[in-house]
């Protein structure tokens, strides 16, 4: 039996978009979907999501089995945050030991997870509205997990007193958006080593 063709994709998601390919909801003309960014494969779905006011690296695929391998515990998720201050050391030992967030309308302690500050990285220019230094200092901080609650990351950070003001996801396992700019696309032969 012939095995069937699977289709795999690398994606910087921009900011402003919703990480599904079409509207499922009947008023939803105001949003904007992964669909109009490139011309993907019938049976196309994210591999995890990131929400409509974060940014980056989005793996994409035709194969539910490489889905369900990238979406597991065994996969990093590394983000860049820019954050609203300038983060301590204090504050960064708690994000690693684990912080107690809201999922589900139920209290939640994080898994512990690397942290630290890191510079000002290179990243594509966003069209979020990100304040300037004028209303106050920022910083921004590294954080990997294993796991992924909804807005986990900027829950985490608000639960230290240092609210998110921007949100990249720069990787998944091997896979970084290195050489992806906003919005653009790379077809992959595969997603898994």
């Amino acid at each position: 039996m012939d095995k069937i063709k699977q289709y795999h994709y690398k994606l910087y998601k921009p900011y402003g978009y919703i990480s599904q390919f079409v509207s499922t909801q009947r008023y939803s003309h105001k949003k904007k979907y992964l669909g109009e960014l490139y011309e993907f494969h019938q049976g196309t779905m994210a591999i995890g999501r990131l929400d409509e006011h974060s940014e980056g690296l989005l793996l994409l695929t035709t194969d539910g089995k490489v889905s369900n391998a990238i979406n597991s515990s065994n996969y990093e998720k590394e983000y860049y945050a820019l954050v609203d201050g300038i983060i301590s050391s204090e504050a960064i030992s708690r994000l690693q030991k684990g912080v107690e967030i809201g999922f589900g309308g139920k209290k939640y302690i994080t898994r512990p997870c690397k942290a630290f500050s890191i510079n000002t990285p290179t990243l594509p220019q966003t069209k979020q509205r990100v304040r300037n230094s004028r209303h106050g200092p920022t910083s921004w901080i590294s954080i990997t997990l294993t796991q992924g609650k909804f807005r986990q990351v900027r829950k985490m950070t608000a639960a230290i007193g240092f609210p998110t003001l921007r949100l990249v996801r720069v990787r998944i396992g091997e896979h970084t958006v290195e050489g992806l700019e906003c919005g653009s696309c790379e077809a992959m032969a595969e997603l898994l080593p």
